[in-house]
Protein backbone atom coordinates (compact mmCIF):
# COMPACT_ATOMS: atom_id res chain seq x y z
CA UNK A 1 0.00 0.00 0.00
CA UNK A 2 0.98 3.54 -0.67
CA UNK A 3 -0.19 6.62 0.88
CA UNK A 4 0.64 9.90 -1.13
CA UNK A 5 1.24 13.29 -0.41
CA UNK A 6 0.75 16.01 -2.85
CA UNK A 7 2.70 19.15 -2.49
CA UNK A 8 3.04 22.45 -4.75
CA UNK A 9 5.98 24.92 -4.88
CA UNK A 10 4.67 26.84 -1.74
CA UNK A 11 5.02 24.01 0.16
CA UNK A 12 9.13 23.77 0.55
CA UNK A 13 8.45 27.43 2.27
CA UNK A 14 6.43 26.26 4.60
CA UNK A 15 8.01 23.09 5.64
CA UNK A 16 10.35 22.88 8.63
CA UNK A 17 12.42 20.91 10.77
CA UNK A 18 11.73 19.80 14.23
CA UNK A 19 13.52 18.38 17.28
CA UNK A 20 11.04 16.26 19.29
CA UNK A 21 12.82 15.04 22.62
CA UNK A 22 9.32 12.85 23.61
CA UNK A 23 9.60 11.37 19.94
CA UNK A 24 12.78 10.23 20.35
CA UNK A 25 11.71 9.22 24.07
CA UNK A 26 8.84 7.41 22.05
CA UNK A 27 10.84 5.26 19.84
CA UNK A 28 13.86 4.54 22.66
CA UNK A 29 10.51 2.81 23.66
CA UNK A 30 10.11 0.97 20.60
CA UNK A 31 14.14 -0.38 21.22
CA UNK A 32 13.83 -0.62 24.68
CA UNK A 33 11.04 -3.10 24.77
CA UNK A 34 12.39 -5.27 21.88
CA UNK A 35 9.76 -4.59 19.16
CA UNK A 36 12.66 -2.98 16.99
CA UNK A 37 16.18 -4.06 16.84
CA UNK A 38 18.77 -1.90 18.35
CA UNK A 39 21.27 -1.86 15.50
CA UNK A 40 24.51 0.16 16.62
CA UNK A 41 22.45 1.11 20.05
CA UNK A 42 23.18 -2.47 20.98
CA UNK A 43 25.58 -1.33 23.68
CA UNK A 44 23.40 1.58 24.89
CA UNK A 45 20.53 -0.38 24.65
CA UNK A 46 21.98 -3.04 27.11
CA UNK A 47 23.20 -0.44 29.79
CA UNK A 48 19.47 0.44 29.50
CA UNK A 49 18.08 -2.83 30.18
CA UNK A 50 17.88 -2.73 33.99
CA UNK A 51 16.36 0.69 34.54
CA UNK A 52 13.55 -0.06 31.90
CA UNK A 53 12.58 -3.30 33.84
CA UNK A 54 12.81 -1.36 36.74
CA UNK A 55 10.17 1.14 35.30
CA UNK A 56 8.24 -1.75 33.69
CA UNK A 57 7.77 -2.58 37.37
CA UNK A 58 6.44 0.94 38.89
CA UNK A 59 4.83 2.27 36.21
CA UNK A 60 1.19 0.58 35.00
CA UNK A 61 1.28 2.72 31.84
CA UNK A 62 4.61 1.31 30.10
CA UNK A 63 3.12 -2.55 29.56
CA UNK A 64 0.08 -1.24 27.88
CA UNK A 65 1.68 1.37 25.42
CA UNK A 66 4.69 -1.22 24.55
CA UNK A 67 1.21 -3.12 23.43
CA UNK A 68 0.15 -0.91 21.26
CA UNK A 69 3.06 -0.66 19.18
CA UNK A 70 2.60 -2.12 15.54
CA UNK A 71 5.00 -1.58 12.67
CA UNK A 72 3.95 0.27 9.80
CA UNK A 73 0.31 0.21 10.75
CA UNK A 74 -1.45 3.06 12.44
CA UNK A 75 -0.32 3.71 15.91
CA UNK A 76 -2.26 5.88 18.39
CA UNK A 77 -0.52 9.65 18.04
CA UNK A 78 -1.52 11.52 21.04
CA UNK A 79 1.27 9.56 23.70
CA UNK A 80 3.68 11.07 21.21
CA UNK A 81 2.44 14.41 18.59
CA UNK A 82 4.27 16.29 16.56
CA UNK A 83 6.31 19.21 18.30
CA UNK A 84 4.68 23.03 17.74
CA UNK A 85 8.65 24.67 17.59
CA UNK A 86 11.81 23.74 16.14
CA UNK A 87 12.87 22.92 19.81
CA UNK A 88 10.25 22.23 22.39
CA UNK A 89 11.30 21.21 25.39
CA UNK A 90 10.28 17.84 26.54
CA UNK A 91 7.82 19.60 29.37
CA UNK A 92 5.52 21.69 27.25
CA UNK A 93 5.56 18.31 25.03
CA UNK A 94 4.40 16.30 27.85
CA UNK A 95 2.09 18.69 28.76
CA UNK A 96 0.25 18.83 25.03
CA UNK A 97 -0.22 14.97 25.88
CA UNK A 98 -1.70 15.67 29.49
CA UNK A 99 -4.28 17.88 27.97
CA UNK A 100 -5.20 15.09 25.15
CA UNK A 101 -9.15 14.65 25.37
CA UNK A 102 -9.75 10.78 26.94
CA UNK A 103 -12.56 10.57 24.05
CA UNK A 104 -9.94 10.98 21.40
CA UNK A 105 -7.27 8.89 23.14
CA UNK A 106 -9.90 5.90 23.31
CA UNK A 107 -10.91 6.76 19.05
CA UNK A 108 -6.78 6.15 18.48
CA UNK A 109 -6.38 2.86 20.26
CA UNK A 110 -9.67 1.75 18.98
CA UNK A 111 -7.69 2.47 15.21
CA UNK A 112 -4.92 1.23 16.81
CA UNK A 113 -6.18 -2.03 17.59
CA UNK A 114 -7.89 -2.83 14.47
CA UNK A 115 -6.97 -6.01 13.12
CA UNK A 116 -4.51 -6.82 15.79
CA UNK A 117 -5.08 -9.69 17.96
CA UNK A 118 -6.60 -9.05 21.14
CA UNK A 119 -4.60 -8.40 24.04
CA UNK A 120 -4.89 -9.50 27.58
CA UNK A 121 -7.85 -8.66 29.96
CA UNK A 122 -5.69 -6.43 32.25
CA UNK A 123 -3.74 -4.37 29.18
CA UNK A 124 -7.20 -3.44 27.41
CA UNK A 125 -8.50 -2.39 30.98
CA UNK A 126 -5.87 -0.33 31.21
CA UNK A 127 -5.88 0.82 27.38
CA UNK A 128 -9.78 1.96 27.83
CA UNK A 129 -9.65 3.36 31.38
CA UNK A 130 -10.65 7.43 31.95
CA UNK A 131 -6.79 7.17 33.12
CA UNK A 132 -5.10 6.01 30.38
CA UNK A 133 -3.76 9.28 29.07
CA UNK A 134 -2.63 10.14 32.79
CA UNK A 135 -0.65 6.70 32.68
CA UNK A 136 0.74 7.07 29.28
CA UNK A 137 2.16 10.62 30.40
CA UNK A 138 3.55 9.28 33.29
CA UNK A 139 5.18 6.31 31.93
CA UNK A 140 6.82 8.56 29.03
CA UNK A 141 8.02 11.37 31.91
CA UNK A 142 9.73 8.37 33.37
CA UNK A 143 11.73 6.93 30.49
CA UNK A 144 12.75 10.36 29.46
CA UNK A 145 13.98 11.23 33.10
CA UNK A 146 15.81 7.82 34.21
CA UNK A 147 17.06 6.98 30.44
CA UNK A 148 16.85 9.31 27.53
CA UNK A 149 17.52 12.81 29.26
CA UNK A 150 21.14 11.53 30.75
CA UNK A 151 22.09 10.66 26.83
CA UNK A 152 20.02 13.79 25.03
CA UNK A 153 23.11 15.92 24.30
CA UNK A 154 24.58 13.38 22.37
CA UNK A 155 21.63 12.65 20.92
CA UNK A 156 20.54 16.43 19.91
CA UNK A 157 23.76 17.06 18.53
CA UNK A 158 23.15 14.22 15.97
CA UNK A 159 19.26 15.59 15.43
CA UNK A 160 20.96 19.02 14.84
CA UNK A 161 23.62 18.21 12.72
CA UNK A 162 20.91 16.44 10.07
CA UNK A 163 18.14 19.03 10.39
CA UNK A 164 21.11 21.63 9.49
CA UNK A 165 22.35 19.26 6.30
CA UNK A 166 18.86 18.43 5.11
CA UNK A 167 17.41 21.68 5.21
CA UNK A 168 19.97 22.94 3.43
CA UNK A 169 19.30 20.50 0.97
CA UNK A 170 15.46 21.40 0.54
CA UNK A 171 15.82 24.99 0.70
CA UNK A 172 18.50 25.29 -2.15
CA UNK A 173 17.82 22.27 -4.35
CA UNK A 174 14.39 21.01 -3.27
CA UNK A 175 12.54 17.82 -2.74
CA UNK A 176 14.24 15.51 -4.18
CA UNK A 177 17.56 16.06 -2.57
CA UNK A 178 15.75 16.03 0.52
CA UNK A 179 14.27 12.70 0.71
CA UNK A 180 17.06 10.86 -1.50
CA UNK A 181 18.29 9.21 1.23
CA UNK A 182 15.40 9.51 4.26
CA UNK A 183 14.77 5.91 4.22
CA UNK A 184 13.65 3.59 1.37
CA UNK A 185 10.43 3.45 2.07
CA UNK A 186 9.66 7.27 0.71
CA UNK A 187 9.96 8.23 -2.96
CA UNK A 188 9.59 11.51 -4.06
CA UNK A 189 7.99 11.56 -7.71
CA UNK A 190 8.87 14.82 -10.19
CA UNK A 191 5.10 15.29 -10.81
CA UNK A 192 5.18 16.72 -7.20
CA UNK A 193 4.43 13.70 -5.11
CA UNK A 194 5.68 11.89 -1.97
CA UNK A 195 4.71 8.33 -1.56
CA UNK A 196 5.16 6.66 1.34
CA UNK A 197 4.59 2.87 1.54
CA UNK A 198 2.79 1.00 4.52
CA UNK A 199 0.46 -1.60 5.38
CA UNK A 200 -2.62 0.96 5.54
CA UNK A 201 -4.82 1.68 3.21
CA UNK A 202 -4.18 4.13 0.05
CA UNK A 203 -4.33 7.60 0.61
CA UNK A 204 -3.90 11.02 -0.82
CA UNK A 205 -3.04 13.97 1.61
CA UNK A 206 -2.73 17.65 -0.09
CA UNK A 207 -0.51 19.98 1.51
CA UNK A 208 -2.44 22.85 0.38
CA UNK A 209 0.45 25.45 1.09
CA UNK A 210 0.82 24.08 4.81
CA UNK A 211 4.26 22.26 4.27
CA UNK A 212 5.41 19.37 5.96
CA UNK A 213 7.20 18.90 9.45
CA UNK A 214 10.36 16.93 9.12
CA UNK A 215 10.94 15.24 12.94
CA UNK A 216 14.32 13.00 12.86
CA UNK A 217 15.02 10.60 15.21
CA UNK A 218 18.24 9.01 16.62
CA UNK A 219 16.91 5.54 16.54
CA UNK A 220 16.22 2.55 13.32
CA UNK A 221 12.64 3.22 13.52
CA UNK A 222 11.94 3.23 10.18
CA UNK A 223 9.27 5.98 9.01
CA UNK A 224 6.41 7.86 10.72
CA UNK A 225 3.73 10.23 9.91
CA UNK A 226 0.93 12.43 11.14
CA UNK A 227 -1.75 12.77 9.17
CA UNK A 228 -4.19 13.42 10.73
CA UNK A 229 -6.40 16.88 10.57
CA UNK A 230 -5.95 17.75 14.28
CA UNK A 231 -1.89 17.74 13.95
CA UNK A 232 0.39 19.60 11.46
CA UNK A 233 1.06 17.22 8.30
CA UNK A 234 4.87 15.72 9.47
CA UNK A 235 6.92 12.76 8.96
CA UNK A 236 9.55 11.15 11.29
CA UNK A 237 12.56 9.52 10.04
CA UNK A 238 16.00 8.25 11.18
CA UNK A 239 18.86 11.28 11.04
CA UNK A 240 21.91 10.53 9.22
CA UNK A 241 24.56 8.91 11.51
CA UNK A 242 23.65 7.20 14.46
CA UNK A 243 26.28 9.01 16.41
CA UNK A 244 27.71 5.69 17.75
CA UNK A 245 31.48 6.03 18.01
CA UNK A 246 32.70 4.28 14.20
CA UNK A 247 35.70 2.33 14.46
CA UNK A 248 38.98 4.26 14.86
CA UNK A 249 41.62 2.87 11.58
CA UNK A 250 44.78 1.64 13.57
CA UNK A 251 47.09 2.62 10.58
CA UNK A 252 45.29 6.55 10.38
CA UNK A 253 45.29 6.98 14.64
CA UNK A 254 48.99 5.58 14.41
CA UNK A 255 49.67 8.82 12.20
CA UNK A 256 47.50 11.35 13.35
CA UNK A 257 46.06 9.99 17.04
CA UNK A 258 43.05 8.75 17.96
CA UNK A 259 41.41 11.53 18.38
CA UNK A 260 41.83 13.20 15.17
CA UNK A 261 41.15 10.44 13.76
CA UNK A 262 37.75 10.21 15.39
CA UNK A 263 36.81 13.51 14.58
CA UNK A 264 37.70 12.91 10.82
CA UNK A 265 35.21 10.57 10.72
CA UNK A 266 32.77 11.89 12.75
CA UNK A 267 32.61 14.56 10.07
CA UNK A 268 31.33 12.18 7.25
CA UNK A 269 28.34 14.83 7.82
CA UNK A 270 29.21 18.59 8.66
CA UNK A 271 29.13 19.60 12.18
CA UNK A 272 30.01 22.47 14.49
CA UNK A 273 32.53 22.70 17.00
CA UNK A 274 29.69 22.71 19.65
CA UNK A 275 27.97 19.43 17.60
CA UNK A 276 31.73 18.07 18.42
CA UNK A 277 31.84 18.75 21.64
CA UNK A 278 28.56 16.36 22.80
CA UNK A 279 29.34 13.64 19.82
CA UNK A 280 32.79 13.47 21.08
CA UNK A 281 32.29 14.34 24.44
CA UNK A 282 35.54 16.36 24.95
CA UNK A 283 36.07 20.00 25.74
CA UNK A 284 35.53 22.78 23.72
CA UNK A 285 39.07 23.65 23.84
CA UNK A 286 40.43 20.24 23.20
CA UNK A 287 37.76 20.05 19.74
CA UNK A 288 39.03 23.72 18.80
CA UNK A 289 42.61 22.93 18.37
CA UNK A 290 42.28 19.32 16.95
CA UNK A 291 39.89 21.33 14.16
CA UNK A 292 42.55 24.03 14.16
CA UNK A 293 45.20 21.64 13.58
CA UNK A 294 42.90 19.52 10.81
CA UNK A 295 42.38 23.13 8.74
CA UNK A 296 46.40 23.33 8.59
CA UNK A 297 46.66 19.87 7.14
CA UNK A 298 44.18 20.62 4.59
CA UNK A 299 41.85 17.61 5.97
CA UNK A 300 38.89 19.44 7.53
CA UNK A 301 37.47 22.93 5.88
CA UNK A 302 34.72 25.62 7.29
CA UNK A 303 31.73 27.62 6.16
CA UNK A 304 29.81 29.63 8.11
CA UNK A 305 26.42 29.48 8.52
CA UNK A 306 24.84 32.18 10.30
CA UNK A 307 26.88 32.51 14.09
CA UNK A 308 28.19 29.41 13.95
CA UNK A 309 30.82 27.27 11.37
CA UNK A 310 30.33 24.20 10.46
CA UNK A 311 33.44 22.53 9.23
CA UNK A 312 33.27 19.11 6.52
CA UNK A 313 35.78 17.24 5.44
CA UNK A 314 37.78 18.05 2.27
CA UNK A 315 38.63 15.85 -0.51
CA UNK A 316 42.00 14.75 1.12
CA UNK A 317 40.12 14.17 4.19
CA UNK A 318 37.86 11.88 2.69
CA UNK A 319 40.78 9.84 0.95
CA UNK A 320 42.57 9.08 4.54
CA UNK A 321 39.27 8.10 5.66
CA UNK A 322 38.20 5.93 2.82
CA UNK A 323 42.31 5.24 1.29
CA UNK A 324 40.40 3.04 -1.13
CA UNK A 325 39.12 6.75 -2.90
CA UNK A 326 42.42 7.17 -3.99
CA UNK A 327 42.63 4.16 -5.71
CA UNK A 328 39.27 4.89 -7.67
Amino acid sequence: MVFRIEVTPHDIMASRFAISPLIVTKHALWILSGRREAGEWRAWIARMREPYERLLLTHPGLVPMVALFRERYYNADFPAPPPTGVNTPFEAEIAVVRATPVARAHAEITRNLEGAPRLPRPVMDVLFSPEVVRLFAEALSAIWQEIVSPAWPRFHAILERDVVQRAGRLATYGWGAALDDLNPRVRWRPDGVIEVFSREKEETHRLDGRGLLFIPTVFPTGIGSYLESHWPYAISYPARGTGVPPETPDGLAGLIGRTRTRLLLELAAPATTTQLVSLLELSLGTVGGHISALRRAGLVTGSRTGRGVLYHRTALGDSLVSPSGLRS
